[in-house]
């Protein structure tokens, strides 16, 4: 698979909240997700916040997917039915290696989603 299919079959996994599938397209070693308030080294980690936040998506719109390489870059509409959070416009640049995704980075409008969780983000585990 190219790395591009790889990003939308995780992008499409995620939307449909099937995260054990979505986990088996993250390396299993050597892991990161840098978002604007919060950083995971550990992919189950990652998706244990997914899950979490999964009680609030309403839809999960894929806008744009583009690949140059390794690097693949979504634009998407994280939509939610959480009235303090609204809708979050992310702009998300995946590296995949080895038909796994490797780093996550994701760039949004932190303060919503900071002051939804009352300042308590989940920290980074090694």
């Amino acid at each position: 698979m190219q790395p591009k299919d790889i990003v939308a079959q995780f992008i499409a996994d995620s939307h449909a909240q099937r995260f054990d599938e979505a986990r088996s397209l993250l390396v299993a070693e050597g892991f990161e997700y840098v978002g604007p308030n919060m950083r995971f080294l550990n992919p189950d980690d990652m998706m244990s916040y997914q899950f979490g936040m999964a009680a609030i998506q309403k839809d999960l719109i894929l806008r744009q997917l583009s690949a140059e390489g390794e690097h693949v870059f979504a634009v998407l509409d994280y939509q939610t039915n959480f009235e303090p959070i609204g809708d979050v416009r992310l702009a998300v640049w995946f590296r995949v290696r080895d038909n796994k995704i490797q780093t996550v980075e994701a760039f949004y409008n932190a303060a919503v989603v900071e002051n939804m969780l009352g300042g308590n983000l989940p920290s980074a585990k090694k």
